[in-house]
């Protein structure tokens, strides 16, 4: 009777526990999607959403250009075809792989791994600080983040040898899907392939049925990449002549060891609170060792996600830097395994409460902040009054394509230019802006036009003055200067843009 009366309290705790964890799920995707509604763009969503309006065919052309691969765009097509290309839509199709993720810990994460690891993967999936700052963008990394931590499950699946054909189809699926998504995917893809393919190697005595299917469906994955094999290496070429992303120590490692917990907050608060909460898992690792607990699962998950930033380091020191803060968003679902499966064998169940509630009150903060920079009622001022005063016939020209792609994608009946001053080698990429923006090396467009000029200028005036002032061919009708508020913190926010809307009549 009293094993029986054990077995009961056993079920009903974890019935509690599977109840808390849906219920975290459900406040945690009402808590990410709290910034969504807003109509607001910075650049890479620009890029997002303009491509969206092209073709499955030039989206693979025009995307070959820019430096991700293109699945993402391509999934953002097909959702415009149901939605149109609907800001708010995209927002929330980005927030879907973060709920799913969630869902992961009760269906996936519970069963493998126990109910402690599950419900501590949902709610850091839904609470980590940095999530909420990615799952409303109009980016790929939540996608990749799914795409990622899917294949990770199934490959673990298959190590421990549930190798039936719907693990290996699952698992080579999502697979080819991260390297299609973003490189840093292709780098997990890579590294999780070659790890299986080691171990099934060493156990092929053992396993040599399951050796010939992991070659087999390589053979697939690899030929589903051959396609994008001419634009990666075009990709990889074009890094390797100049790139934007530069390394800056000690910023760069305080933003890579602390990008998952510092949100909106200073980037040297989440490296400090990183740097706690490891050497806390390490001391938590520390007695699972002494005790004989096996950890090697979570030992996987890290070590990949390590390798993935290591070999992101080596390239970025000695050939161009790609180690960049929220590239790492890619690979996050590893690093969240890692710790909630740590954490859940942690027998002080305290400590683990505590620090969740610590992780909450951390994305709380920068949550809210977020949620007030998002729904500023200034943020689109510059694009409202361009709309009240814009007439049929007028051209926009801007020089600086980052505050200028906001208009691209705001104004899609007026023709603009963006003057490539600097000539960087971006006008196929950049085509994702057309019909309605040209990209040009000079302005000898402007010799045979007659008419009203909208310039898109900074604060400083700097491309009116270099170009237009003085010139008598050129008459001042208006004149005014915007500055708008966006959050101000790493770079995946509205950074500050700021600008100078000057009309002229030639």
């Amino acid at each position: 009777m009293n094993k029986e009366n054990a077995l009961i309290s056993i079920k009903n705790k974890k019935d509690k526990i599977l109840i808390l964890n849906i219920i975290i799920i459900i406040i945690g995707s009402i808590f990410i999607s709290l910034g969504a509604f807003h109509s607001n763009v910075w650049f890479d969503e620009s890029y997002s959403v303009a491509i969206s309006n092209h073709s499955i065919i030039d989206i693979w052309n025009i995307g070959g250009n820019d430096v991700h691969p293109v699945l993402y765009y391509i999934m953002l097509k097909l959702i415009s075809y149901i939605f149109g290309n609907n800001i708010l839509v995209f927002r929330l199709f980005s927030i879907l792989p973060v709920i799913i993720l969630s869902i992961l810990g009760i269906t996936h994460i519970r069963k493998d791994y126990g109910e402690k690891t599950g419900i501590i993967f949902s709610f850091l999936i839904l609470f980590l600080p940095v999530i909420s700052i990615y799952a409303t963008q109009i980016r790929m990394y939540t996608w990749v983040m799914l795409f990622v931590t899917i294949m990770a499950i199934y490959a673990n699946r298959i190590y421990k040898k549930e190798s039936n054909l719907k693990n290996w189809i699952i698992f080579a699926l999502f697979s080819i899907f991260s390297c299609y998504t973003h490189y840093y995917g292709l780098m997990a893809a890579g590294i999780i392939n070659l790890i299986l393919f080691i171990y099934l190697i060493k156990q092929a005595k053992f396993r040599k049925k399951d050796l010939i299917i992991f070659i087999i469906q390589a053979i697939v994955e690899i030929s589903l990449y051959i396609p994008w094999l001419f634009y990666f290496i075009k990709q990889v070429t074009s890094v390797s002549k100049g790139f934007w992303i530069e390394l800056k120590f000690p910023d760069t490692l305080f933003n890579t060891l602390g990008i998952q917990f510092m949100g909106n907050l200073n980037n040297i608060f989440g490296f400090c609170f990183a740097i706690c909460l490891y050497i806390y898992l390490g001391f938590v690792i520390y007695k699972c060792k002494k005790e004989k607990v096996n950890i090697n699962n979570a030992k996987r998950s890290i070590f990949i996600y390590g390798l993935i930033i290591f070999i992101a380091l080596i390239i970025s020191l000695f050939k161009s830097p790609i180690l960049y803060p929220r590239y790492l968003v890619a690979i996050t679902g590893l690093l969240v395994f890692f710790i909630a499966d740590i954490m859940s064998k942690e027998k002080n169940s305290s400590i683990t409460i505590e620090i969740c509630i610590i992780i909450f009150v951390i994305s709380l903060v920068s949550n809210i902040q977020l949620i007030n920079n998002n729904y500023d009622k200034t943020n689109m001022t510059q694009v409202e009054y361009l709309k009240e005063n814009i007439q049929k016939d007028d051209i926009i020209v801007y020089s600086n394509i980052v505050n200028g792609s906001v208009f691209a994608v705001n104004f899609k009946d007026n023709k603009q230019y963006f003057y490539n001053e600097e000539d960087w080698n971006i006008e196929d990429a950049y085509k994702a802006y057309g019909p309605q923006m040209q990209t040009v090396e000079n302005l000898d467009f402007i010799d045979n036009y007659k008419g009203r000029i909208w310039i898109i200028d900074s604060i400083d005036n700097s491309f009116y003055n270099k170009y237009f002032k003085g010139n008598n061919e050129f008459r001042i009708i208006n004149k005014k200067a915007i500055k708008t508020k966006y959050p101000n913190s790493f770079d995946s926010e509205y950074t500050g843009y700021d600008y100078n809307l000057i009309l002229i009549e030639k």
